[in-house]
């Protein structure tokens, strides 16, 4: 029974001080927080970075595995491990303190350019500017700027940003959080690592400007654990942020796809296993330790600052089928992978060419990390926008771009991302934890026997999985099977 006063917060950082889950440190957690040991051994096999602590890892995402993962797996003799959020530099292993081992050169950005709304090219600026300009326009007339500006949540969801920092500000209850969801982990992702690396304060005055607006004097910034050099880019800024009147807490993952979703993360700062609550309540209702709570992605905050300075309609001007600029990952068979931010609702086609053009035929693409499945390349001119992907029955999620040549089986494709969300799915309810193995499953049996019954189940499936389980993962873990079965058949004849 856990004793009173007993520190749960604390559980997932005492056992990353030991070293990870090694024989013993259960028990001493328990003794230094007052967890039960047999808690502390839950939460910490939850967490791979704590259950296996301490060795190399190579990536499995689509990108790397298309850039000879397999073999790179053998060299450094390391363990398989999901996306390493490096696919511009595949493929990629890193080392026991996750630092990079084996990677290729960093890809490449948008040059300087003072028009774009994020610009990862440009300088930053330590003094916050906009933060001021924020508190001189006042809460009213601000929200009136967001909301004209139409920014959507950059994370995936697309949820207009005005109506989450609004609900949070109205909420009675004084006290008011802010997260900053950095654990960046969809396969194809990795937009959010630049911003931090190259732009830490264009984030910490968005973050600042919430919370303020908010209300907020403790913030988070939960960074994914395989992120060592973002984290000490941002906690170096941090340092210079004029941000009086808020803690900030820097907090690390610990190797959980999960925790991207924000009640699975809010679980995990609070010491449990990842795991995504039921809604309603939400979190602007009821988020961390049971207050209201403001969480945005990294490049929806990266986006307020020049909100603020140069208007709502400004930023809104900026899109081509939707409002604003975005950040595409673009990696695969292209010729300088890396992070474009060009205006919402170009095509792959005007993307690619602003990384150089296509290597080999092109034959399929994913628009927006696994999650989002696979399109044909009859669908390279439809705008890459919320609306229009989700017209295609895909979406933008992250906008982790992958292009795929005709080297490529996509019936191999389609397995590699089956394993991802296998292995990821946190387990909670039925219809995920048990459809993602079966899915996998099937790949692997009609790979091993090429019998078109071994696919049979596939589909229901999916629809049993979309509508049965608690969050977005188990809803959408079997689109990269179904859309390739869909696609690309002669892939599955």
């Amino acid at each position: 029974m856990k004793k009173k006063g007993a520190r749960r917060d604390e559980v997932i950082e005492q056992v990353e001080h030991h070293g990870g889950l090694r024989p013993g440190v259960a028990e001493a957690v328990s003794a230094e927080t007052g967890i039960p040991a047999a808690d502390v051994y839950g939460v910490s096999t939850f967490y791979t970075l704590l259950r296996e602590p301490n060795v190399k890892r190579v990536c499995q995402g689509l990108t790397c595995k298309m850039a000879g993962a397999d073999s790179l797996i053998d060299t450094v003799e390391g363990v398989a491990a999901s996306c390493l959020g490096q696919c511009d530099r595949a493929p990629v292993s890193i080392a026991e303190d996750l630092t990079l081992e084996h990677a290729d050169t960093r890809g490449a950005i948008t040059p300087d350019d003072d028009a774009l709304a994020m610009n990862l090219g440009g300088q930053d600026d330590p003094a916050y500017p906009n933060l001021a300009r924020a508190k001189e326009l006042g809460a009213e007339a601000f929200l009136a700027e967001l909301k004209s500006s139409g920014l959507q949540g950059r994370g995936g969801a697309g949820f207009p940003a005005w109506i989450k920092w609004n609900a949070v500000r109205n909420e009675s209850d004084p006290t008011h959080y802010v997260i900053v969801n950095a654990d960046e982990a969809e396969p194809g992702t990795f937009k959010d690592r630049e911003v931090m690396l190259r732009r830490p304060h264009l984030l910490l005055e968005g973050l600042a400007i919430a919370c303020w607006f908010a209300g907020c004097t403790d913030a988070y910034i939960y960074i994914r654990g395989e992120f060592p050099g973002p984290k000490r880019s941002v906690e170096a800024a941090l340092a210079a942020a004029p941000i009086p009147g808020v803690t900030v807490h820097i907090v690390s993952g610990h190797g959980a796809y999960i925790c991207g979703e924000e009640t699975a993360l809010i679980e995990s700062i609070e010491g449990k296993r990842g795991m995504p609550r039921l809604k309603p309540p939400y979190p602007t209702q009821v988020g961390l330790f049971g207050k209201p709570t403001l969480m945005n992605n990294v490049e929806t905050l990266a986006c307020v600052p020049r909100i603020t300075e140069r208007g709502g309609d400004w930023f809104r001007g900026l899109g081509k089928t939707e409002a604003g600029t975005k950040l595409y990952c673009l990696s695969g068979h292209v010729q300088n992978p890396g992070v474009y931010e060009l205006p919402l609702g170009v095509t792959l086609d005007e993307l690619v060419e602003a990384a150089g053009g296509y290597i080999g035929t092109p034959k399929a693409f994913s628009p927006g990390g696994a999650s989002a499945g696979f399109l044909p390349m009859a669908n390279r001119s439809t705008p890459l926008d919320f609306k229009s992907l989700a017209d295609a029955g895909s979406m933008i999620g992250s906008a982790g771009v992958v292009v795929l040549n005709d080297t490529i089986s996509m019936a191999d494709a389609a397995r590699w991302q089956q394993i991802f969300f296998e292995d990821e799915s946190c387990g909670q309810c039925a219809p995920c934890r048990i459809g993602a193995r079966l899915q996998r499953r099937a790949i692997d049996k009609y790979l091993e026997t090429r019998d078109f019954n071994a696919l049979k189940h596939v589909v229901d499936l999916h629809w049993e999985m979309e509508e049965g389980s608690i969050c977005g993962l188990g809803m959408v873990a079997s689109l990269p099977l179904v859309s390739a079965m869909k696609h690309f058949p002669e892939d599955f004849s």
